[in-house]
């Protein structure tokens, strides 16, 4: 039977930083993947250009039910400690908004450093190969793939991500294979994910798909201020993303179009000022026209300022500072960004990302219930949960380091 020391599950970011760091702490590491190349959600992530971390990275940034498992891989491997690798390979990057920061050519730079890392380290990967069977055994884990080969590793990372994005081959393989050696996982939904509307709203709201606009999403006592845009399903844009991820099917969202101003007090003073002005005419001049249209009609504002009403006016100025607003559900898996939810960190040892209970079994990245926002904290995490896992694996003999 063949053997190694670690096989990595996944060929995604954590599973190449897992393994990269294991292979230079001189563990024997494979990577198999049932991918045709590794690292595909890298290589699409951010335009092409890959938002690899967010230099504001904190626990608060991430979802999960226990809201403390993340800190400790957090803290020892850090944004900074990405940043440095990034530099040392010479990767020109660039900073959007929000501490966000991309490469400034190709999301490629970022596959090709962590192929070199784990290269340079002695780690050998294997795409187009399924793993079909895990079995635990005295020694550690047996192996069956795809084109019939057996290998026995002495420590098993799983690091195949979540359901998110099934054209690129995303399934439930890492939660199936928690569930067979006893760990929990928690329940799981689309995150990072446009919203949909059901068929009588998007009827109405029609003729905006394309209009984009800055606002704030809200949910609970959870808000974003970014940019939102309005699609022939429903909304979309960072701040609806953002919202998605604590968004519950039956609940609202609440949406200020004009964050930071107080149309009401705006509506009073225009009419005023110039009573004769018709009220979207006004309205147009602090948002997109067809939006300012839409909503004056949808408000039954159709006459001059003068003639309106303080009810009227204040319909008006609620319609955009507190549109409420109820989705009929999300574009799903087919478009989220990542999964919320996954394997139970109850079951995970927090430093090591190592099961409590099957020593030797580790859970990285997406697959782990640790959701990140969007703007980097999710590679972040990948990063970070990989480095800690790929330090803490043990060779066939279990020795330290």
């Amino acid at each position: 039977m063949n053997s190694c020391d670690v096989i990595v599950i996944g060929a995604g970011a954590a599973g190449m930083m897992c393994a990269a760091v294991a292979a230079t702490r001189g563990r024997t590491v494979m990577v198999v993947d049932h991918a045709d190349a590794p690292g595909e959600k890298i290589r699409i992530s951010g335009g092409g250009r890959c938002n690899f971390t967010n230099r504001f990275v904190t626990p608060a940034q991430f979802l999960s039910a226990n809201s403390h498992f993340c800190i400790s891989a957090l803290s020892r491997y850090t944004p900074q400690d990405f940043i440095a690798l990034v530099e040392r390979y010479g990767i020109a990057y660039h900073e959007k908004t929000l501490g966000q920061l991309f490469c400034d050519g190709s999301a490629q730079q970022v596959i090709d450093l962590l192929l070199t890392e784990m290269r340079q380290a002695g780690a050998t990967l294997r795409l187009k190969c399924n793993v079909e069977q895990v079995e635990k055994t005295p020694e550690g884990f047996s192996l069956r793939f795809s084109n019939g080969e057996n290998w026995q590793c002495a420590a098993l990372v799983v690091a195949c991500g979540g359901k998110s994005i099934p054209k690129m081959g995303a399934s439930d393989f890492g939660y199936r294979l928690a569930a067979q050696f006893g760990l929990g996982v928690t329940p799981t939904r689309p995150a990072l994910v446009p919203l949909t509307f059901e068929a009588a709203l998007l009827e109405r709201l029609k003729p905006l798909a394309g209009v984009a606009v800055p606002a704030r999403v809200r949910h609970g006592k959870t808000s974003f201020e970014e940019a939102m845009l309005f699609t022939h399903r429903g909304l979309s844009g960072p701040a609806i993303l953002q919202i998605s991820s604590y968004w519950r099917e039956g609940e609202d969202i609440r949406v200020d179009l004009l964050p930071g101003s107080d149309l009401f007090a705006a509506l009073q003073a225009a009419k005023m000022q110039n009573g004769k002005q018709a009220a979207h005419t006004f309205l147009g001049t602090l948002l997109p026209r067809r939006l300012a249209k839409q909503i004056a009609e949808e408000q039954a504002c159709v006459g001059n300022l003068a003639d309106l009403s303080h009810v009227k006016l204040r319909a008006l100025s609620d319609a955009v500072n507190d549109w409420r607003i109820t989705p009929a559900g999300t574009e799903g898996y087919r478009t989220a960004e990542v999964t919320v939810g996954g394997i139970d960190t109850r079951a995970l040892n927090s430093g090591t990302m190592e099961a409590k209970a099957v020593p030797g079994l580790y859970f990285i990245g997406e697959v782990v219930d640790v959701t990140g926002w969007l703007g980097g904290y999710n590679f972040q995490w990948a990063w970070s949960s990989g480095w800690c896992a790929g330090q803490a694996v043990q060779a066939a003999n279990r020795t330290v380091a």
